[in-house]
């Protein structure tokens, strides 16, 4: 990447004569400076992080019903095996979602942080670069995946019954790779673009067709999880073509896809995969995560009532349900993401701390109102899925203890996010992984040979649900002493009138 401060340098870069935006090189003084992007420095805090959290949200949940819609049909039209399909599939489906959020975060964030400084220029060579990037590590996880099904899918702890619809759903969802991370990863540029709303919108519109698509090849025509898959790749391909459009075609966007600037550049892309890595990281660690749940739910599901497929779909239902509930909290870390990075190229770091405690503030109402509902109605919730019986009692258990501390996530999510929009990756790396993976993969297997002697009453298999509360106080006792040293080191930079290195 050329450095902007130096206008010899810029003078000597050829003018290219090609352009995927049909605005061309036309960019006039509006579209260089729109309102839409600079009132994130100057508008009051509480309502822009209430505008961009908001859509964020319907947004991050919406995303999250894939996952819950493809479960849900799976169970009505297959039963148990496709419950237990699509608790297996998991694991690479979240490698998809992992891919997105280090391009899509990671060039949202340094966007941000451009557009901050004034560099309306240098961010469109981060969205450009971001495309490219998408499109290269989309068309190589397609083949990984079609080439390395079968021990991916026994890595995952695939069964011999359930390893012939394992193959056919994973295989048909390898091939929307392509739409699932661009979809996912450039939704993230719509609302640095200061349009949350339009961002929601294509989410929506995607979910809308996967479930009516959903309806009518699982139920109606009885396609069984190859029509799950064919349903959710076709949602998220309505999805891409909205975003697409509007990156490439409309006149409403401030900035757009240009076709010089899609050659990578390797500055540009160290940024990206830096700041993105957090995020790429806690959707690694959740791969890690499922792929060790999913063997110890095998393993000691086999000498209990329930049985390994049985604890392999129950338990799959209780963590779609808690990712569920943790997406809204995602959501608003998401949202915010642009008003920090934005604040923090500007200087403007009491904004950051500002915009940090009200999004707090709205993970711990959202976090309420799951607690609450939780609680009030665990046998509904699960049974939306199609459990019955002794699965049902054993999940709805499951589910009220894993989500214990669901009020207080915020704390670390959206700290996390901080620390990645104002440029410290490994900040938000170590914080990221601190819940997913330095404390929760050692008490999955801790706990089954814990709890048994500390409540005689349970078995070894719920062992494996009570390691995540548990995990969860542990980050947040962490995340908590990250943020007040974060704060103090805010306030010194504020009072000292320190600038951001551009």
């Amino acid at each position: 990447m050329p450095d902007q401060g130096s206008a010899a340098q810029a003078a000597k870069e050829p003018v290219p004569d090609q352009d995927i935006s049909p605005q061309g090189q036309d960019i006039d003084k509006q579209e260089q400076s729109p309102g839409q992007v600079t009132r994130m420095g100057t508008a009051r805090v509480g309502r822009l992080v209430r505008e961009f959290a908001i859509p964020s949200i319907v947004m991050f949940v919406v995303n999250g019903l894939y996952n819950i819609i493809d479960a849900i049909f799976m169970g009505f039209g297959v039963g148990p095996l496709g419950q237990a399909t699509a608790t297996i599939a998991v694991p690479i489906m979240i490698v998809g979602m992992a891919i997105s959020m280090l391009i899509g975060a990671g060039g949202n964030a340094l966007m941000a942080i451009r557009l901050g400084e004034g560099r309306h220029e240098d961010a469109e060579k981060v969205m450009g670069n971001a495309f490219t990037l998408t499109v290269i590590v989309a068309v190589a996880m397609t083949v990984l995946a079609t080439v390395f099904i079968d021990p991916l899918l026994k890595l995952c702890s695939a069964t011999p019954d359930t390893l012939p619809m394992c193959r056919t759903f994973v295989h048909i969802i390898a091939l929307g790779f392509i739409v699932q991370f661009f979809a996912g990863a450039f939704s993230n540029f719509i609302r640095t673009a200061g349009d949350p709303n339009r961002a929601l919108y294509t989410m929506v519109s995607g979910t809308a067709v996967c479930i009516l698509l959903n309806a009518l090849l699982v139920l109606g025509l009885h396609m069984g999880v190859a029509g799950s898959a064919i349903a959710t790749i076709s949602g998220q391909t309505v999805s891409a073509v909205q975003i697409f459009y509007y990156f490439v075609f409309s006149k409403k966007a401030p900035f757009h896809l240009r076709l010089h600037w899609l050659r990578l550049k390797p500055r540009l892309v160290r940024d990206i995969m830096a700041l993105g890595s957090s995020s790429f990281l806690l959707q690694a660690a959740n791969v890690v995560i499922n792929v060790v749940v999913n063997s110890q739910l095998a393993g000691l599901g086999a000498g209990t009532p329930v049985g390994p497929e049985g604890a392999l779909a129950s338990i799959g239902v209780v963590n779609r349900i808690a990712m569920f509930t943790f997406f809204p909290v995602i959501g608003v870390a998401v949202g915010s993401s642009p008003l920090f990075g934005y604040n923090y190229g500007a200087g403007k770091f009491d904004r950051v701390k500002r915009a940090y405690l009200v999004a707090l503030l709205w993970t711990a109402v959202i976090g309420v109102v799951f607690f609450i509902l939780i609680r009030v109605m665990p046998g509904p919730i699960v049974g939306a899925f199609n459990l019955t019986g002794n699965l049902r009692d054993f999940a709805a258990g499951a589910l009220q203890v894993q989500t214990f501390l669901i009020i207080v996530s915020g704390v670390q999510v959206v700290g996390s996010n901080l620390f990645q929009s104002t440029g410290q990756p490994l900040k938000s790396i170590f914080l990221s992984l601190t819940r997913q993976f330095l404390y929760l993969v050692p008490l999955v297997f801790l706990m089954p040979l814990l709890l048994p002697h500390i409540m005689p009453g349970l078995l070894p298999l719920d062992g494996v649900y009570w390691a995540f509360p548990i995990a969860d106080f542990l980050s947040l006792v962490t995340a908590g002493l990250m943020m007040l040293r974060e704060f103090r080191r805010l306030s010194r930079m504020q009072k000292a009138g320190v600038k951001v290195e551009r």
